[in-house]
């Protein structure tokens, strides 16, 4: 490595869904910056079915043949036992846990009027449980040692929306409320926590992005994860674009909205462009500066 080239000088980084995809890659860039990574990933299918305990393992192997250090976890993130486990995998490996890196998912798509309770619960489960059960007890490392960073895989089809992935939207975009919490709880701890909405050509969609994956290729997803994982990332609380060579922040916006003492129904009606306009929008950073923009009305 150049002297300029960000290395991460055997920080321990647990990487869920590692086994293939955009977790691979991320596995890849940071073991050849010096990680010490976890390779968590039970191997089942999109839809979260099945398992092949040779993912991981795979993975380990490719990362050892290019000189790097890695062990792999087969243990499922959708249950807290699960997620200690995989914890407890990088402290029996390497006695701490510096970057957790919530990547695994899964895939249940169906039109709302037809999507069935456990179609819901399997992507809750796994997507943002998921990153719960894992998340919470490196936290609390973290929190010991004065250090961490959090990056969790959310999807323009929460931010945004998507047909047919009610679930998988309503659990991505729970991971931007996750993270911009852990920002705000971690702050005085040294623990940063940011989300990505990464679009690239992956087994979950390859069947949607057509000839279009031929240049979403995952490990132009990895850069940024690689950057927002390691000590020199300036932000907290923050949700990225990326895809493709292309990097952009997404961020939430309040407009200054209309006021009136004695609001009623037909006050909202007749100054609707008044409460829809975005100029001079605030991006507030979390509830207080949100609950700020309130007060000047108060005067």
């Amino acid at each position: 490595m150049s002297a300029d080239q960000l290395g991460y000088d055997g920080k321990v980084v647990i990487i869920t869904g590692a086994g293939g995809g955009l977790g691979r890659q991320h596995a890849l860039l940071m073991a050849s910056r010096g990680a010490l990574v976890v390779i968590n990933d039970l191997g089942g299918a999109v839809d979260g079915s099945g398992s092949d305990k040779g993912a991981a393992d795979r993975v380990v192997d490719e990362i050892k043949s290019l000189g790097g250090d890695a062990v792999a976890d087969t243990n499922t993130v959708a249950t807290p036992e699960g997620g200690a486990a995989i914890v407890q995998t990088a402290v029996d490996a390497y006695g701490k846990v510096d970057v957790v890196i919530n990547n695994a998912g899964i895939l249940r798509d169906k039109a709302f009027h037809n999507l069935e309770p456990d179609q819901l619960n399997a992507v809750l489960d796994v997507h943002l449980k998921g990153a719960f059960h894992v998340t919470q007890p490196a936290w609390r490392i973290m929190r010991e040692q004065g250090y961490g960073r959090i990056v969790s895989t959310s999807s323009a089809a929460g931010v945004f929306g998507n047909f047919g992935q009610t679930n998988y939207g309503a659990a991505k975009m729970g991971l931007v409320g996750f993270t911009r919490v852990l920002a705000v709880e971690g702050a005085k701890f040294n623990i940063k926590a940011n989300a990505i909405a990464p679009l690239a050509m992956t087994r979950m969609t390859e069947t949607i992005l057509g000839s279009l994956g031929d240049v979403l290729k995952p490990e132009l997803v990895s850069p940024l994860v690689a950057f927002l994982a390691h000590d020199d990332c300036p932000v907290s609380g923050k949700l990225f674009s990326v895809g493709g060579g292309r990097v952009a922040e997404v961020f939430l916006a309040e407009a200054q909205g209309y006021f009136k003492k004695d609001l009623t129904m037909e006050d909202v009606r007749d100054n609707w462009s008044t409460v829809t306009d975005q100029t001079g929008y605030g991006v507030p950073s979390n509830l207080g500066e949100e609950t700020a923009m309130f007060l000047p009305f108060f005067k």
